[in-house]
C-alpha cells in the first residue's frame, strides 16, 4: 500500500488542525470581497506539504512551539501571494484544478489580493517580533523571484547547462522548502548550526521535487501535468540539457530549432520527447533525483529518531513517488 499524507501526517494531526483554524482567522478581513476571496483560497487548499515540512522538522529538533504555528503561517501566506501572481502573469484560469483569482475576479483583484497576503504575512512577523523567520522567508521569496527571472533569461536563448539548471530550481523550488525546514528548526529554538542542516536538506528535497516534476514531462499523459508542456514552454530541463550534451551539432541544431519554433506542433514535441528518451535522459535525471534524495535522507538521519523524523523521511519518499 503506499503511503498517504495522512499517514505521513499522524504525528503532527492535532497540530495540523489546530494550523488550519489559526489559519482561517489570519484570512478574515472587514472587506466583504476580501473575505469571499480569502475563504476561497482556504477551501481550495493543496496537500499542505509545506507547512507540514515546518511542524515535523520543529517537531525533529525539539518542541513545536506558537512560533512554529506563526512560521508555517507565514511561509504559506507568502508562498500563496506568488501563487496568485504567478497565475496573473502566466494568464493561468487553473490552479490545483480550481479556477484561479484572475480566472473568477480578473487581474487587478488577483495583484490587489496577492499583496494583501504579502502584506498580513509581514505584520504577522512583525508584531509578533518574529524577525529571524521573516528573513528566512523573505530571503526565500527573493531567490523564488531571481530563480523564475533567470530561467526567463536563459529560455530566450536556450543556452542553460547543468550549473545554471540546477541554480534556477535551487532557487525557484528548493528555496521554499529549504525555508519551511529552517523556520521549523528555528521556532524550535535551537542553534545555528542545527538550523543550517535542517536548511540544507530542505533544499535536496526541493531540487528532488523539482527533477520529479521534470521526468513528469517524459509520462503518459495521464499522469501528473500535461506531457510536453515544459517543451511547449521553452523550459530546459534535466533531461533535456543532458540529451542535448550527448547529441551531435546537427540533431542538436535541429531539437532546439523545434523547441523554439514548433513547440506548438504535438508532433515535432513527441518528437523532442522521444530523442530525450533515447539519448538516456530519463535515467540520468532519474539518478540525479535519487542521490538528492539519499543526501537529504543522511542529513536527516544527523537528527535524534522520532516519530517526526520517520515521518520527514517518509515525506521525503512521497515527494519522489508522487503520481502528480
Amino acid at each position: 500500500m503506499p503511503l498517504t499524507v495522512a499517514d505521513i501526517q499522524a504525528p503532527i494531526a492535532a497540530e495540523m488542525k489546530l494550523f488550519e483554524h489559526k489559519f482561517r482567522d489570519l484570512m478574515k478581513s472587514d472587506v466583504m470581497l476580501l473575505d469571499q476571496i480569502m475563504n476561497y483560497i482556504v477551501k481550495r487548499k493543496g496537500k499542505q506539504l509545506r507547512p507540514m515540512f515546518v511542524f515535523l522538522t520543529a517537531g525533529v529538533c525539539g518542541e513545536i512551539t506558537e512560533s512554529t504555528y506563526r512560521g508555517a503561517s507565514l511561509i504559506e501566506l507568502l508562498h500563496t501571494a506568488t501563487l496568485v501572481h504567478d497565475d496573473v502573469v502566466d494568464e493561468s484560469n487553473y490552479r490545483r484544478g480550481f479556477f484561479s483569482i484572475n480566472a473568477l475576479w480578473k487581474n487587478k483583484v488577483a495583484v490587489l489580493v496577492g499583496d494583501y497576503l504579502l502584506s498580513r504575512g509581514l505584520l504577522l512577523s512583525v508584531d509578533n517580533g518574529d524577525f529571524e523567520l521573516l528573513q528566512i522567508v523573505s530571503t526565500a521569496v527573493r531567490e523564488l523571484s531571481e530563480g523564475e527571472l533567470l530561467q526567463i533569461e536563459k529560455a530566450r536563448r536556450l543556452d542553460i547547462t547543468e550549473d545554471v539548471y540546477y541554480e534556477i530550481i535551487r532557487q525557484k523550488t528548493a528555496s521554499l522548502i529549504a525555508a519551511c525546514c529552517a523556520v521549523g528548526a528555528r521556532s524550535a529554538g535551537v542553534d545555528k548550526d542545527r538550523i543550517e542542516q535542517a536548511r540544507a536538506f530542505g533544499e535536496k528535497v526541493g531540487i528532488a521535487f523539482q527533477i520529479k516534476d521534470d521526468l513528469f514531462d517524459y509520462g503518459t499523459a495521464e499522469v501528473g501535468k500535461p506531457l510536453g508542456i515544459d517543451i511547449k514552454e521553452k523550459k530546459m530541463t534535466l533531461p533535456l540539457i543532458y540529451a542535448l550534451n550527448r547529441a551531435g551539432f546537427l540533431q542538436k541544431r535541429r531539437i532546439i530549432n523545434i523547441i523554439k519554433n514548433e513547440s506548438e506542433n504535438p508532433r515535432k514535441v513527441d518528437e523532442v520527447i522521444q530523442f530525450v528518451k533515447q539519448s538516456g535522459g530519463i535515467e540520468y535525471a532519474t539518478e540525479a533525483m535519487n542521490q538528492y534524495v539519499a543526501e537529504a535522507q543522511q542529513l536527516l538521519n544527523s537528527f535524534p529518531d522520532s516519530l517526526y523524523r520517520q515521518s520527514l523521511h517518509q515525506l521525503v519518499q512521497y515527494t519522489i513517488e508522487r503520481s502528480k
